[in-house]
């Protein structure tokens, strides 16, 4: 019998318990998803943002899943001491992480985390904590310097750092932290592009990175063992210009 289920994309409003409080998030997933990808916002944002929303879109046509969420409640998000506190960013996108183990429709699916600002610290968080869970990881103008050289070090998922060319503080910040990373990870530096990626043709390089990264990581997790997929420590810097292909 034909399970109506797989043949239909679903979108979902959700909330994820941490503890006391609650997150909304919204979850969809294409047809015969092969992945999710949970995002975590930067500093001033949430769920709604619209370049993580766009970046989603390009997943989702792909055949990923993706769940973005809020990693803070509205009360908590008028602190900007909240916003750059990596251990309750962390929290709560590990609770959207074992949220998706729950889930009937990502349970078995490979998890990958793209992070954006702090959330790409709060992603490498997770993803030092979960070794045998998330395949991958994408930041996004991200602050991993947060992250702690301890915990990137402790990083197995493969990671893929994107930043834009002008954003000259981050490219060192980044730099720094894959140094101190032990995984497979590559930063890519997009020219022409500020912190935002605001410029023509700069956001959709940053979706066109990601989604390669994700496929290539997370449905290869799919057929193959995360002991066969997470190779020996390697990293480079490549710079490219919008739209060149490898």
């Amino acid at each position: 019998m034909i399970n109506p289920d797989l043949h239909e994309d679903k979108h979902e409003e959700i909330q994820i318990q941490d503890g006391a409080q609650s997150i909304g998030g919204h979850l969809d997933l294409p047809k015969q998803a092969g992945g999710v990808v949970v995002f975590a916002h930067g500093s001033g944002s949430s769920r709604f943002s619209t370049r993580n929303n766009y970046v989603a879109q390009v997943l989702r046509a792909a055949g990923l899943a993706t769940l973005l969420i809020d990693l803070l409640t509205p009360d908590e998000d008028r602190s900007r001491a909240n916003r750059f506190d990596i251990d309750l960013l962390t929290r709560r996108l590990d609770a959207a992480v074992a949220w998706t183990r729950s889930h009937s429709g990502t349970a078995g699916l490979p998890v990958g985390l793209f992070g954006a600002s702090t959330g790409a610290a709060a992603a490498l968080r997770v993803a030092a904590e979960r070794p045998d869970l998330i395949a991958a990881v994408v930041s996004r103008g991200g602050r991993p310097d947060m992250t702690g050289d301890l915990e990137l070090s402790r990083v197995h998922a493969p990671t893929l750092l994107i930043v834009g060319g002008f954003d000259e503080q981050v490219i060192e910040l980044n730099q720094d932290a894959a140094a101190a990373m032990r995984c497979q990870h590559r930063i890519e530096i997009v020219p022409g592009a500020t912190h935002l990626f605001e410029e023509a043709g700069t956001l959709e390089e940053v979706a066109r990175l990601a989604c390669d990264w994700f496929v290539q990581h997370l449905l290869a997790t799919s057929t193959a063992g995360f002991g066969h997929l997470h190779g020996q420590a390697q990293g480079h810097t490549h710079v490219r210009a919008p739209g060149q292909q490898e």
